[in-house]
């Protein structure tokens, strides 16, 4: 069974067929895509039962795509070729879920529901689609599908500034696509097949990019290749053009000035998919592509991006703690968040980029069921400004347990999901100096400050907004608790936010066997390069 392309194709082929139903038949279109949802569901139980602990790729799905004589050049060759491992598969299982609570927040949608499930759909796919991806140019037209949803989305069913945030999104995440591109390209120039004999074939798998004996002698990247600018190679280069291109879709510092916009004026649903899913692919390119192709430069540029995480740690929590707009503090607290990941990223041991993989995971969870509630506030009032509301806790009960949950769990307490991935990002950091001497022991002691600055802001928030005598100013409409539909998208997050909190080893199965292979491999590789 194709289970991997059916999640990728069920919602874009659902996506291709609601093209024909009248727009007239509004209520049909969050019908169909609430059921694409659920049917993805039953694929994710599938595949979890076939996938094995023992690590490596599984449930590989590999046929011929594009096959072009280039002459002198040789032959070009792309496949459409998925398959998950621990990395991918618990991005999976996160997009899934989250795809079906966002689909459940969509329900109150109004305006132009065709419109709006279509495009959502195929943002569905293509959000799969890139995770599974294994041919770079694979990769790359799934993660430039998402582009285009996700510019209308914003900037036709966003608030009041949506055209601004959906232009500012789309020119942010272009450039970091060409950046991209760029390296992609060169390395079609330089990878062959390992089965290349009489004649070059050149490849974009990304299994094939990652064997040093794939590499083209002569070509851009091989390993005598000329040093440009000085005394960086063109590997190093390239792989600071993939570092860029990554972390401005993670984002950090300081190309993360699109996120807060684009959540403010997102409609709720939209902003849950960027906060738990896009955000992550940041992450997730530079462990699957950035890392393992370019280990020497990884290695070599560790430090840096160890200090582009520490400055995304304390730069988005002083934000956070200055916001006055709700949503606005929950973007900047995930500016804060993407910045511990790219620090157990940068500490190269098992640890920390355990910790990562945990976080990126928990982070999607638990940012999720923060812009959710964000989302119920504004439905009834059409107000987010914090020093609005006062004393909440008195008049909506349930609501404000919910919001203790999702901001004990993103200030990392014991018990809950964001808790064991901070833990061993930490772990990582402080092991880093001694174990393999890529970050210094003061950047882990420095990050410490964005737990303290992310306690100081979440605290503030609940003394502010949720004790004290009850007022609400401003006020459009009824302040009432939670109805039977906001119970249903936030209760299942509240859970996952538990139990992956108290039973963390469920989740680590998956993805330490991916931990120790990374860590192994770069060093392995990377050494081999550097000397």
């Amino acid at each position: 069974m194709y289970l991997l392309s059916l999640l990728i194709f069920i919602p874009i082929g659902t996506a291709l067929l609601a093209l024909l139903i009248s727009s007239r038949l509004g209520n049909s279109f969050r019908s169909i895509a609430l059921g694409v949802s659920i049917a993805q569901v039953i694929v994710l139980l599938l595949i979890l039962s076939q996938y094995n602990y023992e690590g490596g790729f599984q449930l590989i799905e590999k046929i011929p795509w594009i096959s072009i004589d280039l002459g002198s050049w040789g032959l070009l060759q792309a496949e459409y070729f998925v398959a998950l491992d621990g990395l991918s598969l618990s991005m999976v299982a996160l997009s899934v879920f989250i795809l079906l609570i966002a689909t459940i927040s969509s329900w109150t949608i109004e305006k132009n529901r065709k419109g709006y499930f279509v495009l959502l759909l195929i943002l569905n796919g293509a959000i799969i689609g890139s995770f599974c991806a294994l041919d770079f140019l694979l990769f790359y037209v799934f993660f430039e599908f998402m582009l285009l949803p996700m510019y209308f989305l914003i900037g036709i069913w966003g608030g009041v500034k949506r055209e601004y945030a959906s232009i500012k999104f789309f020119l942010y995440t272009l450039l970091g696509s060409i950046l991209i591109l760029i390296v992609i390209v060169t390395l079609y120039i330089s990878v062959k097949t390992p089965e290349s004999s009489d004649r070059i074939v050149h490849t974009f798998n990304v299994l094939h990019m990652h064997d040093l004996n794939n590499l083209i002698p002569d070509s851009l990247l091989s390993l005598d290749s000329t040093k440009l600018l000085g005394s960086f190679s063109f590997r190093y280069w390239a792989f600071l053009l993939l570092f860029i291109g990554f972390i401005i879709k993670l984002p950090a510092v300081p190309f993360h000035t699109w996120l807060p916009d684009a959540h403010v004026e997102a409609p709720t649903p939209i902003s849950v998919i960027l906060a738990a899913l896009l955000l992550k692919f940041g992450a997730y390119g530079l462990l699957r592509f950035a890392y393992p192709i370019f280990p020497d430069a990884a290695i070599h540029f560790s430090w840096f991006v160890g200090l582009a995480g520490l400055i995304s740690i304390i730069y988005g929590a002083l934000n956070a703690l200055s916001s006055k707009d709700l949503k606005r503090l929950i973007a900047y607290s995930s500016v804060s968040h993407m910045g511990f990941v790219l620090l157990g990223i940068a500490s190269a041991t098992v640890e920390g980029v355990t910790g990562a993989v945990y976080q990126m995971f928990s982070h999607g969870i638990i940012s999720a069921m923060l812009f959710l509630l964000a989302g119920v506030l504004y439905d009834r009032t059409g107000d987010r400004m914090i020093g609005n509301y006062s004393g909440l806790a008195s008049k909506m009960r349930s609501y404000s347990a919910f919001v203790l949950i999702a901001f004990f769990a993103s200030m990392g307490l014991p018990g809950f999901a964001g808790f064991m991935g901070e833990v061993m990002i930490f772990f990582g950091a402080f092991q880093s100096s001694s174990v393999n001497g890529l970050i210094p022991t003061w950047m882990a002691i420095t990050a410490t400050l964005g737990l303290l600055l992310g306690a100081a802001y979440y605290l503030w928030t609940i003394q502010r907004m949720f004790y004290g005598p009850f007022s609400v100013k401003n006020v459009n409409g009824n302040l009432t608790d939670l109805d039977s539909r906001e119970y249903t998208m936030l209760l299942p997050l509240a859970l996952a936010v538990l139990v992956f909190g108290i039973l963390p080893q469920q989740l680590l199965n998956y993805i330490n066997p991916f931990a120790t292979e990374f860590v192994n491999n770069l060093f392995q590789s990377g050494h081999t390069l550097i000397h």
